[in-house]
């Protein structure tokens, strides 16, 4: 079951670690990694949170697939969520280390979803845009692409959403229609 406290917890003593040693960039190199397996291999996520594998066979499984890949603080701090039965958590501590990595590092992260992708300019001035308005010196895209927009984007920048899409515009007609409004207006 996901702990976000306990997560946090282990992803700041994690991200300290890094930085006390010099090493925070490579341990945030070995999290992206973490996170792209335990994102396209759920097999590899059950087998964390399993109770009935035991931890030593855990422990081999997660030697063998991260082998050569990993650095050495981050095998190490594997090795600790094993033997402290924790191993069930590591999604989301890996997923509260990234986080706390672009806090750190004072990188906005920014969601642009688009009924058709964008060319690479409009994203520049997406985001030149948002530096300029919001007064950002790091900022991360993500792009998502949904058709259901019809057209139009969605911005979310933190927790302020502008929704500038035709899906939205019908909606908001839609509502006045169902209210009625012309119609009250025009007698």
């Amino acid at each position: 079951m996901p702990n976000p406290r306990l997560a946090s917890r282990y992803a700041k003593s994690l991200i300290d670690l890094a930085i006390e040693k010099g090493q925070l960039e490579q341990v945030f190199a070995d999290m992206q990694w973490l996170q792209a397996v335990n994102k396209s291999n759920k097999d590899f996520v059950n087998l964390l949170r399993s109770p009935i594998i035991k931890a030593d066979a855990k422990k081999k499984i997660l030697g063998a697939v991260t082998a050569g890949k990993l650095g050495q603080l981050t095998t190490a701090f594997n090795t600790l969520l094993i033997n402290k039965g924790r191993e069930s958590n590591l999604p989301e501590i890996v997923t509260a280390f990234i986080d706390l990595y672009k806090k750190h590092k004072n990188i906005q992260v920014i969601k642009l979803t688009t009924a058709a992708p964008v060319s690479d300019s409009l994203k520049n001035a997406i985001v030149e845009q948002v530096k300029k308005t919001a007064n950002f010196q790091h900022i991360e895209l993500e792009e998502k692409v949904n058709p259901d927009l019809i057209g139009g984007f969605v911005l979310q920048v933190g927790d302020q959403l502008v929704d500038a899409s035709i899906a939205y515009d019908l909606k908001t007609i839609a509502k006045q229609f169902e209210n009625n409004d012309f119609i009250y207006k025009v007698r």
